[in-house]
């Protein structure tokens, strides 16, 4: 699989499989471009000798079989994947510690935090117990994440607290270590909870959207009133506490902000330096649903926000956008390229009532309960 694109006057192509990263003259970049469609080497020479000399046609030609063979371009997935990753083994957990939430988000996928279900916590025995499950079926993974989420998982700070010390004495009786993370909305991110999560957390992931209007105006608190004022400092304070140390500001951009370019660069000048902002995913009836007629708005908005990102960095100002960051060197493995999504392989999630899913988005459909913790 390639991926071919241009910007600003640059041609790329990105060869999924190996994840290398090739710049290309115009010439190369069309040859790439056409067999990557499926065009047969003699109707793309037939097509190009008429624009370009036959001799440079060949050689491009030449070099990308070069390429080819040395597996850097065209390259192939490897024949079987799962069995590379090991059946069974699980390395990252969804701990869904609340079914409640403290927001009343218009996007929810978990229906403002009860999972469209009956709102609840989870108790600190299943918790524990969900990571004694994650330990039993890590197989040799030294490392184990787990993510507490919810619904709003600090109206759950006491089992959280009570789960993670717990957990703390199973890694060295165990050999693993857990890389703890908590998805919080912000608003109860006082200064003793920041103080035990920048502690215990290998990340921090806070919940905001941009701009103040375009906060409020999707993530309500349950009477209609907007949020933004209430996070926005307990979120600074924790970014400023983290340092240089793993944390996320996380939002949502819809079809009301498709200049969502102005809400990075405005997080950006808030202080936060690990941003990133994700398409929403809903119901296309809704009115801010993102669809297809939206994506040439959204593609140059995401080159809009290229410029601006390369801009501010040549001026000396840092800051991190999570989807701008390809690690080329030391990316994922193939395994992980191909699969994208770990759900109900080596990820699951884990309701508050120990219920098992493939995925946090599925947890409370009872079509996809795979089982439970006990």
């Amino acid at each position: 699989m390639v991926h071919t694109f241009s910007f600003d006057g640059v041609y790329l192509a990105l060869d999924v499989c190996s994840n290398s990263l090739h710049v290309l003259d115009r010439l190369s970049f069309e040859e790439v471009e056409r067999l990557n469609e499926g065009m047969s080497r003699e109707e793309l020479t037939g097509e190009l000798t008429e624009r370009w000399p036959a001799d440079m046609v060949r050689e491009a030609l030449t070099e990308i079989d070069a390429l080819r063979e040395t597996g850097a371009l065209f390259s192939l997935w490897p024949d079987d994947p799962v069995e590379l990753n090991g059946a069974g083994v699980i390395k990252a957990m969804c701990l869904n510690v609340a079914h409640d939430c403290n927001l009343r988000c218009r996007y929810c996928f978990a229906g403002t935090g009860a999972f469209h279900g009956e709102r609840g916590l989870m108790s600190a025995q299943t918790g524990k117990r969900a990571l004694e499950f994650l330990i039993e079926h890590s197989g040799d993974r030294k490392y184990l994440e787990v993510d507490f989420f919810g619904g709003e998982p600090l109206v759950n700070t006491g089992a959280l607290r009570e789960i993670v010390a717990y957990g703390r004495t199973l890694e060295e009786w165990h050999g693993k270590k857990f890389r703890f993370t908590t998805t919080t909305n912000g608003i109860n991110l006082t200064p003793d909870v920041l103080s035990f999560l920048d502690a215990q957390m290998s990340n921090i992931v806070v919940s905001i959207d941009g701009r103040p209007h375009v906060h409020d105006r999707m993530r309500p608190a349950p009477g209609g009133q907007g949020s933004y004022d209430r996070i926005i400092a307990n979120a600074q304070n924790m970014a400023r506490r983290r340092g240089d140390r793993d944390y996320y500001i996380r939002g949502t951009y819809t079809k009301n902000n498709l200049d969502f370019a102005n809400d990075v660069l405005w997080l950006a000048d808030q202080g936060f330096e690990q941003i990133s902002l994700e398409p929403v995913v809903t119901d296309p009836s809704l009115p801010f649903a993102l669809t297809e007629t939206e994506l040439p708005a959204i593609f140059a908005e995401y080159e809009r926000l290229a410029r601006a990102y390369r801009e501010r960095r040549k001026r000396g100002k840092w800051f991190s956008f999570f989807h701008f960051k390809v690690d080329l060197a030391g990316g994922p493995c193939a395994v992980k390229r191909l699969m994208g999504c770990g759900a109900g392989d080596d990820y699951i999630a884990v309701a508050p009532d120990g219920a098992i899913y493939p995925c946090h988005q599925f947890v409370g459909e009872e079509d996809w309960r795979l089982g439970s913790v006990d």
